[in-house]
């Protein structure tokens, strides 16, 4: 029982040393689908942490924590939705070589904001959205040097973020670019 517990516990250390965290930030360039004709894409900004962690030779899984500023504007920006959002995605990555790597895997959101600018006023429309979102995430990353990369990044939502809403579904949807850093041991 000693040796079982003593090989657990060396895989475990061996697990966690492989692992390696790191931030990353970025651009936000969102839109809502099936909103309206008027409704344009909004620029935002999305800042987080991450843990990569392998699970074969070139596969690893990647959990991200994001503040993350979605929404939509109307054609002349006069009219703003910001939504905002703690995300949590989940990427399970290839690793095609060292630098480079693709990913897919869904992305859990949880709104924590919602404010409707209309000319030089602000309301707050939380109450009208749902508190949860679901999204499928599918991107790529290049690393220029083992701790620095870019990475882009593709979200279609799954579901209704609007309340109370049989008719049409709205869902987010969001395009990242941005940098990543990871803390080099």
């Amino acid at each position: 029982m000693k040796k079982v517990f003593l090989v657990g516990a060396i895989a475990l250390f061996g697990a966690m040393n492989a692992q390696t965290f790191g931030l990353k930030a970025g651009m936000n360039v969102s839109n809502l689908s099936n909103s309206t004709d008027a409704a344009k894409s909004k620029v935002g900004f999305y800042a987080g942490v991450l843990m990569n962690a392998p699970i074969a030779e070139k596969f690893s899984i990647q959990p991200e924590v994001l503040y993350s500023s979605k929404g939509a504007q109307s054609d002349g920006g006069d009219v703003k939705l910001n939504l905002d959002y703690i995300s949590v995605p989940v990427m399970f990555q290839y690793n095609a070589t060292p630098s480079l790597y693709l990913e897919a895997g869904p992305e859990f959101g949880f709104i924590i904001s919602a404010k409707l600018k209309v000319g030089g006023g602000t309301m707050d429309v939380k109450d009208t959205f749902n508190g949860f979102d679901l999204g499928i995430g599918l991107g790529a990353g290049y690393y220029f040097i083992p701790s620095v990369g870019i990475n882009a990044r593709y979200v279609a939502g799954v579901t209704d973020v609007v309340k109370n809403n049989p008719d049409t579904a709205v869902r987010n949807n969001v395009f990242q670019i941005g940098l990543t850093y990871k803390f080099m041991k």
